[in-house]
């Protein structure tokens, strides 16, 4: 009985938290707004700094992977490698800068948090926005380039939008996780740096894991255990293999409900832990 009832207070929150969102979406386009100016402000160059950084990231694994390591890095069906590894890592950009932003905007955002009156559930979701915005950008570029290389958009790529859903509720179900605890336990900042670092490698966004893994199966099966591989898949799906995520269907299934579970389990926590946020603060 104990059980059960744990089960539904966490149904409850997520449902609880889902109506949150959706009551809010006037005042979270407004945050969101309000935080991609502060995060530029007083800067000289703005908003050129969201887009700079990403495409000297883009630029610096493309050297390393085609010219530093030469021959490491061949054409990917039929697609250059600087394609491939784009349609990769824009998805991963995203999903970065959440959790990078994501983990601290209850610290960031104290004076609210310490507003009885305000609901601070909406501000992981803020996050989400604000980091949504620079990535449309980055999918609309990464479109351009394909199609300056003479790979026009296809319908397939009608899909990108499916797999940005699924990245935004895989990433609030993490930054839920995260915020709350990092209240508590700072130190969880420094950890979740560590952990994209490794992330990255492990996703796999730089190298192929069918290619080079053929002689590790098991190791194989574990690396697409991780959920940010579909997301990354599907955008390859989506730009390169021309592959609908309906005819995945055992992958679709398993991504969506290990990302409910997370997302149950997140909303629980933050939750449970909300009382005490503007006390420990």
């Amino acid at each position: 009985m104990i059980i059960s009832a744990e089960k539904k207070e966490k149904k409850l929150a997520a449902i609880s938290m889902v109506q949150d969102i959706t009551g809010n979406v006037g005042l979270i386009k407004e945050l969101a707004k309000n935080d991609f100016k502060k995060k530029f402000a007083g800067s000289y160059f703005g908003i050129l700094w969201a887009f700079v950084s990403p495409i000297v990231t883009i630029f610096v694994y493309w050297f390393v992977f085609t010219v530093g390591m030469r021959g490491a890095a061949n054409d990917v069906d039929g697609y250059p490698f600087v394609l491939w590894l784009i349609a990769g890592i824009v998805p991963w950009f995203l999903f970065s800068e959440i959790m990078t932003s994501g983990t601290n905007v209850l610290i960031e955002y104290t004076y609210l948090v310490k507003k009885i009156v305000f609901n601070i559930s909406i501000l992981p979701v803020m996050k989400i926005v604000t980091a949504t915005v620079i990535h449309l950008f980055f999918v609309l570029l990464m479109i351009i380039i394909f199609a300056c290389t003479g790979h026009f958009p296809s319908i397939y790529m009608l899909q990108i939008p499916y797999y940005m859903m699924a990245l935004w509720v895989l990433s609030a179900a993490c930054v839920f996780m995260t915020s709350a605890i990092v209240v508590f336990f700072k130190d969880l900042t420094q950890v979740v740096n560590i952990f994209l670092q490794v992330f990255i490698w492990i996703t796999p966004i730089m190298w192929q894991d069918a290619a080079m893994l053929v002689d590790h199966p098991v190791i194989a099966r574990i690396i697409r255990l991780n959920p940010m591989y579909y997301i990354v898949n599907g955008y390859r799906d989506a730009m390169i293999h021309h592959v609908w995520f309906w005819e995945k269907p055992g992958m679709t299934i398993y991504f969506w409900i290990v990302t409910l579970l997370l997302f149950v389990f997140g909303t629980s926590l933050f939750t449970r832990l909300k009382p005490h946020f503007a006390d420990v603060i």
